[in-house]
C-alpha cells in the first residue's frame, strides 16, 4: 500500500512493466517451441558449469523472493478474513502444493484453469473496488501512458517502481512459460501455429494482469492518497477501507489478496520444479516429494520473518525488488538464445523484436543500477 504515496504517478511503470512482461514471455514461449528445451535447460547446456551454477543460484533466490511475497499475502489474507494467527497462517500456505498435485491428476490444463479462476477472482474484486472508489479517470488515463520523473527524485519512488517491475515480469514465470509450452509440441500443429496461440494466450493473460495491477495502484491512490492518508501496512489498508468505502470493500480487498497469493505461489512451485530439473539435469519420478521439498525450502525465510515480527509490507516490497534485481540474469540469456539463428531456426527474433528485447533488457539493467546508485548516495 506504500504505492498510494505517489498517487497515480507510477501508473506508467505498470504499463511499461506489463509490456516488457508480454515481450519476454513470448520470447520464453518461442525458446521452448523452437528448441524443445526450457530456459533452465538452455542455460545449463549453453554456459560453462560455473556460470550455470551462478544462474541457478540467482533463479533459486528469485523463487524464494517470490514465495516470500506470496506466503505473506496468503497469510495476511487468512489472518484478516478468519483471524488465524500469522505464524499459523504462514504454515498453512504449504497446502497449495497439495492442490496442484490433486489437479494434475486430471491434466495440466486443470491447473491452468484453476490459476485462471483465481486471476478472474482478483480482477472482479478490483473492478468492485474501482467502482466504489470512483477515481479520476482522466488522471488515470494520462498517467497510465505518459512517463514522469517521479522515480528519479527519490530512492523510495524508484524502490517501489522496481518492485512493480519485479512483480510484473517475474523471472520464475519465464522459466515456467518456456517449459509449459513444450507440452503443446505433442500435438500435430506446426510450431508457427503453436507460437501464434501462445502469443494470444500471453497477451490475454498479461493484459488482464496489467488491468489488475493498474487497478491496485488506482484504488490505493483514489482511496488513500486523495484522502491524504499514508497507509504503510496491509492490515491498516484493510481496516481503513471499511470506514471509507464500507465493509464490502474491505472484504473484497482481503479476498483479492488471498486469491493473488494462492495463484502466484502455485505458479512459483511449478517454476521451482522446472528450475531444479533443468539446471540439475534430473527427472524426478516423485514430483510430489520434490514440490514439497521446494515449498519447504522457499517458505523458510517467510517463517523466520514472521517469527521475528518483520513488517509484512516491507517483506512484500523487498521481495519484489529482489525479483527485479534478478531479472537481468534471466532476461539477457533469454534474448541471446532467441536471437541465435543456429538455435532458433525460422523462429529467430526478427530485427525489430531483437531491438525491442535488447532495449527492454537495457531498461531493466539501467533501473537496477540506478537503484544501487541512489541507495549508495542516500538520495
Amino acid at each position: 500500500m506504500t504505492r498510494s504515496r505517489y498517487g497515480y504517478a507510477l501508473l506508467w511503470v505498470v504499463t511499461l512493466s506489463s509490456a516488457i512482461a508480454v515481450l519476454m514471455q513470448v520470447l520464453a514461449a518461442k525458446l521452448g517451441i523452437a528448441t524443445g528445451r526450457d530456459l533452465a535447460q538452455m542455460m545449463r547446456e549453453r554456459y560453462r558449469p560455473a556460470v550455470a551454477r551462478f544462474l541457478f543460484i540467482t533463479a533459486f533466490v528469485a523463487m524464494m523472493a517470490t514465495d516470500l511475497a506470496e506466503f505473506m499475502g496468503v497469510a495476511l489474507a487468512l489472518n484478516l478474513l478468519f483471524g488465524i494467527p500469522l505464524t499459523l497462517a504462514v504454515l498453512l500456505t504449504v497446502f497449495d502444493v497439495l492442490l496442484i498435485l490433486w489437479l494434475e491428476r486430471f491434466g495440466f490444463r486443470w491447473v491452468e484453469l484453476t490459476i485462471l479462476a483465481f486471476v478472474i477472482t482478483i480482477g472482479l474484486a478490483y473492478v468492485i473496488e474501482i467502482l466504489l472508489a470512483q477515481p479520476d479517470l482522466a488522471q488515470v488515463a494520462y498517467h497510465a501512458f505518459v512517463p514522469n520523473g517521479e522515480i528519479l527524485r527519490s530512492t523510495t519512488a524508484l524502490f517501489i517502481a522496481m518492485g512493480i517491475l519485479g512483480a510484473t515480469v517475474m523471472p520464475h514465470n519465464l522459466f515456467l512459460h518456456s517449459a509449459q509450452v513444450k507440452t503443446r509440441l505433442s500435438t500435430p500443429d506446426t510450431k508457427a501455429r503453436i507460437l501464434k496461440w501462445s502469443i494470444i494466450d500471453t497477451v490475454g493473460a498479461l493484459g488482464a494482469a496489467w488491468l489488475v495491477n493498474g487497478a491496485i495502484l488506482v484504488m490505493a491512490a483514489a482511496v488513500f492518497h486523495e484522502n491524504s492518508l499514508l497507509v504503510t501496512e496491509i492490515d491498516q489498508a484493510y481496516l481503513t477501507l471499511a470506514p471509507l468505502l464500507g465493509k464490502a470493500a474491505a472484504l473484497t480487498f482481503a479476498i483479492a489478496l488471498l486469491a493473488s497469493g494462492i495463484s502466484s505461489s502455485t505458479t512459483g512451485t511449478l517454476a521451482g520444479q522446472v528450475v531444479f530439473e533443468g539446471f540439475l539435469n534430473i527427472r524426478v519420478r516423485n514430483r510430489a516429494l520434490l514440490r514439497l521439498m521446494i515449498r519447504l525450502l522457499t517458505m523458510a525465510p517467510a517463517v523466520v520473518a514472521v517469527f521475528l515480527s518483520v513488517r509484512p509490507v516491507t517483506l512484500l516490497v523487498l521481495s519484489q525488488v529482489i525479483l527485479s534485481m534478478q531479472l537481468p540474469f534471466s532476461v539477457i540469456p533469454l534474448v541471446r538464445f532467441t536471437s541465435d539463428p543456429n538455435l532458433m531456426g525460422p523462429l529467430t527474433n526478427p530485427f525489430w523484436v531483437k531491438l525491442l528485447a535488447w532495449v527492454s533488457a537495457a531498461i531493466i539493467v539501467a533501473l537496477n543500477l540506478l537503484l544501487l546508485v541512489f541507495a549508495a548516495l542516500g538520495v
